[in-house]
């Protein structure tokens, strides 16, 4: 397998692409960070205040360019995912392997960002179905976690589809505080 780092993999199937985030891709991703539908739904556990309420084009190329950074540091990796019905981008996906004194340590973390008229139970289902497999090898982990608060009943339904259970775990942040509402597949 080539390492994520090196070389980010493409996935697909008849309806979504997942790729690297882009600049380009500025213009489609401020419709998702900017929809307040969608914002209460993101994990901005561990962001350090971020909630990714975006309502600038500037502010959005921020967010892209700290992405890219994230990624050439190997921190995490962002993959935009187009609907390829419309050549549109209408989310993020965001996955690393994380090492942490928690039980979602040498885990791949994973973060869905869906503009609110994808966060569909068969949309979800679509998307993730694309990337979960393959993280396993990718992020070198045996398991995949990803938040989905009470609130995000079509996630929620989705994941649970999917083989994905609720933890009563809790995720550690650096400064100590403890998340909730985690969901867990394991390989």
């Amino acid at each position: 397998m080539t390492n994520v780092y090196e070389e980010c993999p493409l996935f697909e199937n008849n309806k979504y692409l997942l790729r690297y985030v882009r600049n380009e891709d500025c213009k489609d991703l401020l419709k998702v960070y900017s929809d307040e539908k969608s914002v209460p739904l993101f994990n901005s556990d561990n962001c350090e205040g971020d909630d990714f309420y975006y309502t600038t084009y500037e502010r959005m190329e921020k967010a892209i360019e700290y992405w890219h950074f994230e990624y050439d540091r190997k921190g995490f990796v962002r993959w935009s995912i187009v609907d390829q019905t419309n050549n549109s981008v209408i989310g993020t996906i965001e996955l690393f392997h994380r090492k942490a004194n928690d039980y979602f340590t040498e885990c791949g973390l994973l973060r869905l960002d869906l503009r609110s008229d994808y966060e569909k139970e068969t949309e979800i289902e679509s998307i993730l179905s694309l990337i979960i497999k393959q993280a396993y090898d990718i992020f070198n982990c045996d398991k995949v976690a990803t938040k989905a608060k009470s609130n995000a009943l079509e996630r929620v339904d989705a994941l649970e589809k999917m083989g994905f259970r609720s933890t009563t775990e809790k995720l550690k942040g650096h400064d100590g505080t403890e998340y909730d509402s985690y969901y867990v597949i394991k390989k």
